[in-house]
């Protein structure tokens, strides 16, 4: 699993992490509506009394069961109503439930965030199904969200958590859409081992086929989250080339991405390029050459050696800017490393859904 690097990061997770220690996990339990964060003690409290009646209905161990929780943050956890829940949800599970589990652990989210592929592999076929939520707060390291991913596949403890976190690192640590980050951010890969299929007897081909289906499977979770961004109206890429390193190339991604100018510029359809471009110059990166940089929209030069690009016109960049996926591409032209993260835009509907999220 993947959690929250936020300080005060919510009971469950601390109690998940800690299970997760003890052996191998048989149940995960989610609510919605309330984040079980800012509880302090009481909180702490609670979420293990989940843990408690699920493992006594479930007939497994305390430690084998994983608490996540989502929602408003600092409001005592409803604790009774779960636990009168829980016999009811138990009943239900199905292994063709995915999609209204994925209905099920929506918040601010306007629709369910799923996937699945299956996979010709060792002679067999594998399958990976995952489901996520999230719509605001999203922030690496994480973003405000939830996620499931699970493989039929034989995969040992240690792997699962070398998969994981190369999986998280190219989907979930590459998206914002506020700049916020969660007290409950939780991505977890499971392997139930019902294939015989199994990870130590595959080829190098074969784990790096399934390696590039997993990632895959985790980008499509994330943008499917950027792209029901509260309010959003618009999926933007926003890709840096020519960096020294990945921190720097980051730097300039997310401060791009996180612009409140840029982003209300992306949400008018306004080509404003000097947002950019001011973002860019904010970033921090030394010994910056700004004659060196080239900025584009979509394919279109915007700006060049410090300045407007000679080709460029208004009404170009007003066409990239009315569509509804966009790509900004920089190029600091000072290396050969790159990096990409996707955002939206900021709408007056964002500005709505956060400002009555409580009321």
């Amino acid at each position: 699993g993947v959690f929250t690097k936020n300080a005060f990061c919510a009971a469950p997770v601390q109690l998940t992490k800690s299970h997760m220690q003890s052996e191998a996990s048989r149940y995960l339990v989610t609510n919605t509506g309330n984040a079980n964060a800012g509880t302090g003690e009481p909180g702490r409290v609670h979420a293990l009394r989940v843990c408690e009646r699920m493992a006594e209905i479930g007939g497994v161990s305390v430690t084998s069961v994983l608490p996540f929780s989502t929602g408003v943050i600092g409001e005592p956890l409803p604790v009774e109503k779960i636990l009168a829940a829980l016999p009811e949800a138990y009943a239900a599970l199905s292994e063709n439930s995915w999609a209204q589990a994925a209905s099920g652990i929506m918040t601010t989210d306007t629709r369910p965030k799923g996937g699945s592929v299956k996979l010709p592999l060792g002679g067999g076929a594998i399958t990976i199904t995952g489901i996520a939520k999230g719509a605001g707060m999203i922030k690496p390291n994480m973003a405000t969200m939830l996620a499931y991913v699970a493989t039929d596949m034989k995969i040992d403890s240690e792997q699962l958590q070398v998969l994981v976190r190369n999986a998280c690192d190219c989907s979930f640590n590459r998206i914002t859409v506020d700049g916020d980050t969660s007290t409950n951010d939780s991505a977890m890969l499971i392997a139930t081992g019902a294939s015989p299929i199994a990870w130590q007897n595959l080829s190098a081909e074969e784990r790096q086929h399934f390696e590039l289906a997993l990632n895959n499977l985790f980008i499509s979770l994330a943008q499917q989250i950027v792209q029901d961004g509260e309010g959003a109206t618009k999926f933007v890429t926003v890709k840096v080339l020519g960096g020294t390193d990945v921190e720097e190339c980051l730097a300039v991604a997310y401060t791009v991405a996180e612009s409140p100018l840029v982003k209300t510029a992306l949400f008018a359809s306004d080509p404003n390029w000097g947002r950019i471009l001011a973002a860019i110059g904010r970033a921090g990166l030394k010994d910056l050459d700004v004659e060196a940089i080239e900025i584009f929209l979509d394919d279109v030069l915007i700006a060049k050696n410090g300045g407007r690009a000679e080709s460029y016109t208004e009404e170009q960049g007003a066409a990239v800017m009315a569509k509804e996926e966009i790509a900004i591409t920089i190029d600091l032209h000072r290396g050969d490393v790159e990096e990409t993260v996707w955002t939206m835009d900021f709408s007056h509907q964002y500005v709505t859904i956060n400002a009555e999220y409580r009321t």
